[in-house]
């Protein structure tokens, strides 16, 4: 299973950022691998509209089976990722990505 997450950096310490469309990086977590991977987000940072529909673009790509993130996507990032057959998980702002994947295999954090 592939996670996604929404931070600050890209590594087990870094912050999840609770912006979706604005985060500074994507992370993915391969659990079969047991790798992390940091992908640069900041093409969208001073895009004064679509921002959310970028990053909705590259989770797309990146195609993840989870998506961890804080405040969650906006009205129209959401309907872009209906499409996707992805579960959303908010409420993971000001945790690190370890406490955060902890938190979502427990149970802990909210279904979007």
């Amino acid at each position: 299973m592939k996670i996604a997450f929404t931070a600050d950096g890209t590594n087990w310490d870094a912050m999840i950022d609770p912006r979706f469309g604005r985060t500074a990086y994507l992370v993915i977590y391969n659990e079969e691998s047991d790798e992390l991977q940091g992908f640069d987000n900041s093409a969208v940072k001073n895009e004064a509209h679509g921002a959310g529909t970028a990053t909705s673009q590259r989770i797309f790509e990146l195609n993840p089976d989870v998506l961890i993130t804080g405040n969650g996507p906006g009205d129209t990032a959401a309907k872009a990722l209906a499409h996707m057959k992805l579960k959303i998980f908010t409420g993971a702002q000001d945790l690190t990505l370890r406490q955060a994947f902890e938190k979502y295999k427990n149970g802990e954090l909210k279904e979007f």
